[in-house]
C-alpha cells in the first residue's frame, strides 16, 4: 500500500534529496540547498510503499506563465504501479490551494517513460532547454569593447544586484518563455549571484548596460552555473554579452572552476550560437510540458 505524506524533518529532507538526486542524477541536491531554496507555498512530499521511501514530489508556484510547478518522481524498480499518479493528484490538489489551475512540468529528451506519463494526463510539449557545458582551460582575459568597464558584485552584492534589476527586469521580458515571467526583486536577490566574485555588471558611461550572473551548482565548487546573461536592449550587438561571458570564463580558471554549465531556451539560439562559439558543448535538453492540472 502507498502512503503519502508532508515532508517535516530534517531526516525527512535528506530522505526526499536522496530519492530526488537518484531519479535525476543529472540534478543532485542536498537537503541543505532545499532548505535554502524555500520559497512561499512549496510543498515537498513522500511517498512511501511498506513504510519504505519509493518516491518523492514537489509543488510550488511557476516563475511563468501563473502556472504551478510539479514533479512526481519514482524509483526505477516502483514503477508502473500508480505511485507517480497518486503523487501528482496530491501535488495538483495543494497547487489548486495557491489558485493555479495550470502546470509548467519538465522532462528530460531521452526519457521516453517521462514522456508518456506527462502526455497522459493532457500534457502538451511548449518549450525545451538545453543544457550546454564549458570545461575550464587556460583562459585570457577578455579583450573589452571600447569604453566597456565589468565589475564584479562581490562586497557589494545586494546593492548592484538591485541596480541590475532594470535591465534583467527587461531581459526577462525579452526571453521566448511560454508564458509571461513573474519574479520579483525578492527572488532575484535570494537566487541570482550565489558566486559573487564571478558574476560582472557591464558599465558604459556610468551607466549599466549588461549583466552576468553565476551561482553554485549542486556538484559541489568545483562547477558553477551561469544565472541571467543580460544585455540593455540599445546595446545588444556590440560585444557586450561575449565580454561578459569571457571575463567569467577567466574567473573561473583563476579560482579553480573546473567547469561552467548554463542552460538556454528554444527561440534563444542566438546564446546557444554564442556558447558554442566560446567552447560550450550541447549536452541535456529538458522539455517544458504545459497544460490543465490533472
Amino acid at each position: 500500500m502507498t502512503t503519502l505524506r508532508i515532508v517535516e524533518s530534517p531526516t525527512d529532507l535528506e530522505t526526499w534529496a536522496t530519492l530526488k538526486s537518484t531519479v535525476v542524477p543529472n540534478e543532485p541536491v542536498t537537503a541543505e540547498q532545499i532548505v535554502e531554496s524555500d520559497e512561499p507555498g512549496r510543498l515537498l512530499l513522500l511517498a512511501e510503499r511498506d513504510g519504505v521511501a519509493v518516491g518523492c514530489g514537489i509543488a510550488a508556484p511557476s516563475h511563468f506563465g501563473g502556472r504551478a510547478f510539479i514533479a512526481a518522481r519514482v524509483l526505477a524498480e516502483h514503477r508502473r504501479r500508480g505511485i507517480g499518479t497518486k503523487l501528482l493528484h496530491a501535488l495538483s490538489k495543494h497547487a489548486r490551494t495557491l489558485g493555479r489551475d495550470g502546470v509548467n512540468a519538465f522532462v528530460y529528451a531521452d526519457e521516453p517513460h517521462s514522456i508518456a506519463f506527462v502526455e497522459r494526463f493532457g500534457l502538451v510539449e511548449a518549450d525545451y532547454q538545453l543544457e550546454q557545458v564549458r570545461t575550464i582551460g587556460d583562459e585570457d582575459a577578455p579583450e573589452l569593447p571600447a569604453g566597456l568597464e565589468l565589475l564584479s558584485v562581490a562586497g557589494r552584492r545586494e546593492e548592484l544586484l538591485t541596480d541590475v534589476w532594470p535591465v534583467a527586469l527587461e531581459a526577462y521580458a525579452d526571453l521566448p518563455l511560454p508564458g509571461e515571467v513573474t519574479y520579483n526583486l525578492d527572488e532575484w536577490l535570494r537566487e541570482e549571484a550565489t558566486r559573487p566574485e564571478g558574476s560582472f555588471v557591464a558599465f558604459e558611461d556610468g551607466e549599466i548596460v549588461g549583466w552576468a550572473g553565476l551561482s553554485t551548482h549542486a556538484n559541489g565548487d568545483a562547477t558553477a552555473e551561469h544565472g541571467l546573461t543580460a544585455v540593455r536592449r540599445d546595446r545588444r550587438g556590440h560585444g557586450i554579452g561575449r565580454a561578459l561571458k569571457r571575463a567569467q570564463l577567466h574567473w573561473a580558471a583563476q579560482n579553480g572552476v573546473v567547469e561552467l554549465v548554463t542552460w538556454t531556451q528554444r527561440g534563444n539560439e542566438a546564446m546557444q550560437a554564442l556558447n558554442r562559439s566560446l567552447g560550450y558543448i550541447d549536452k541535456s535538453k529538458v522539455i517544458t510540458y504545459q497544460g490543465p492540472l490533472p
